[in-house]
């Protein structure tokens, strides 16, 4: 049990990631409390510039569940509208313009989020490895959250495969996880346990490792000592940080 009076050790943890101009570690928010602006950077739409989004997104909300004022900027050269929609589809947060922000607003740190091989901004760099698309149709044309997913389900400096059967498990683990979730939600609530909490914030603050969180919900998912309740509790909060929509079916029928 922590001291009285302090927070638990997971609070105190902070989000580091890896650097791509020097491979070194470095913490995403350096000061306490200060301003981090996360800026994405692709020069068009495609599968590609849709995981750079994303990584961008995930950074945002692990910044804000870890107390960092956080905002978002897009860095798009062209085919602005669909970089935007895509935004939208996808459940990423509203990405501010970079073209309307002027010179910012004193920022403590800035994140450069690049396509690996591409852009490469002053200051700390996070390289996202290349998607090789497969699909019959356009990205737009694909279930956006099991595509979210889909994306998620390799590390970030992985390159990553992208084609129907991969599409069709993202899809089918989500209607899998959404249905447990909405039967646990029915038992009574209980906290999140501390075991679960540590090892999900361990994983994405540890390089924003979005494989392990969805390794520890596997875990959850099956754990014999936790009870309903702890489960619902815990994926809610995960999704936090996902965005993947777990409680989408509470209330639907069975």
């Amino acid at each position: 049990m922590p001291a009285r009076g302090r927070p638990p050790a997971y609070a105190r943890r902070v989000l580091r990631i890896t650097d791509a101009r020097t491979g070194e570690s470095v913490d995403a928010a350096p000061v306490r409390r200060g301003l981090t602006r996360v800026e994405a950077h692709v020069p068009g739409y495609d599968t590609g510039a849709l995981r750079v989004l994303l990584v961008a997104d995930l950074l945002v909300r692990a910044l804000e569940l870890g107390g960092t004022p956080v905002w978002g900027v897009l860095t798009g050269e062209r085919e602005q509208a669909q970089l935007r929609a895509a935004v939208a589809a996808l459940g990423i947060r509203p990405l501010e313009d970079r073209r309307d922000i002027g010179p910012g607003l004193g920022e403590a740190q800035v994140i450069h989020v690049v396509q690996e091989g591409g852009s490469t901004p002053d200051g700390v760099q996070v390289a996202v490895a290349p998607v090789h698309s497969e699909l019959p149709g356009a990205p737009q044309d694909a279930d956006p959250t099991a595509l979210r997913l889909a994306l998620l389900t390799r590390h970030r400096s992985a390159p990553l495969r992208l084609d129907a059967a991969v599409l069709g498990q993202a899809h089918d683990t989500l209607v899998r996880r959404r249905r447990a979730v909405a039967a646990w939600a029915q038992q009574p609530s209980r906290p999140i346990p501390d075991e679960a909490r540590t090892r999900l914030r361990t994983a994405w603050e540890d390089d924003l490792d979005v494989p392990a969180v969805l390794d520890v919900l596997t875990w959850v998912e099956s754990a014999p000592d936790l009870s309903d309740g702890a489960r619902f509790e815990t994926y809610a909060y995960a999704d936090r940080l996902l965005g993947l929509d777990f409680t989408r079916d509470l209330g639907s029928p069975a």
